[in-house]
């Protein structure tokens, strides 16, 4: 019987750069946890891959964010899953892993499905994972992605991008992001379960 337990982190960064658009990932997963509501319980201080970090830990989904930060999360991801798998005696295949993330290419708080393998498109933090966990050494691993759009300013250059990432978001950006982001991330939710339970059932045909 198929049933799903999820990991799901947000990648993003620590004070003084908390509150900037390249943390939206952390503000989307407090809109999925209100989201639910009471059957996800309210973020609480919790240690997750030997660190401290705000969590929310429920029956289904397990929501982190990420206590690093954005450019060497990588590791840290990687130890908290593991911890997870070990920690309740499961396999790679039952616990799937998402990670949540902010966006350039998409407008603001545009939610949709990445596959774990898609490009980076430059994004530090999903390198800095793919260094750390590879899909060749836990077959049957779920991963997948769910990005949060965050807009892109008009000037392209490196130093233009990285000033806008780090900008605190206004209050406009937040509210679209904590009001949108979370009913969305839940449609992807559903979908990704569908899609790996209907690759479960090819595997263990019901009788």
């Amino acid at each position: 019987m198929f049933n799903p337990r999820f990991l799901i982190v947000s990648l993003g960064n620590q004070a003084p750069y908390y509150e900037c658009l390249h943390s939206a990932g952390h503000f989307a997963l407090l809109s999925l946890q209100r989201t639910l509501g009471a059957s996800q319980p309210s973020f609480t201080s919790e240690r997750y891959g030997r660190k401290a970090c705000m969590a929310s830990t429920g029956h289904t989904y397990t929501l982190v964010q990420s206590p690093t930060m954005m450019n060497n999360c990588g590791s840290w991801v990687a130890k908290t899953w593991q911890e997870m798998l070990k920690n309740h005696h499961l396999q790679p295949s039952e616990l799937s892993l998402i990670l949540v993330h902010d966006d350039l290419e998409e407008a603001l708080g545009h939610v949709r499905i990445r596959k774990w393998k898609a490009s980076h498109r430059g994004h530090n933090g999903i390198k800095s994972v793919n260094g750390s966990l590879k899909p060749a050494d836990f077959p049957g691993a779920r991963w997948s992605r769910i990005s949060i759009g965050i807009d892109r300013p008009d000037a392209r250059d490196q130093m233009s991008v990285s000033d806008y990432v780090l900008k605190k978001m206004t209050r406009h950006q937040r509210g679209v992001i904590e009001s949108q982001a979370g009913p969305r991330m839940i449609g992807c939710l559903h979908e990704l379960q569908e899609e790996w339970e209907e690759e479960y059932d090819k595997v263990h045909p019901k009788i």
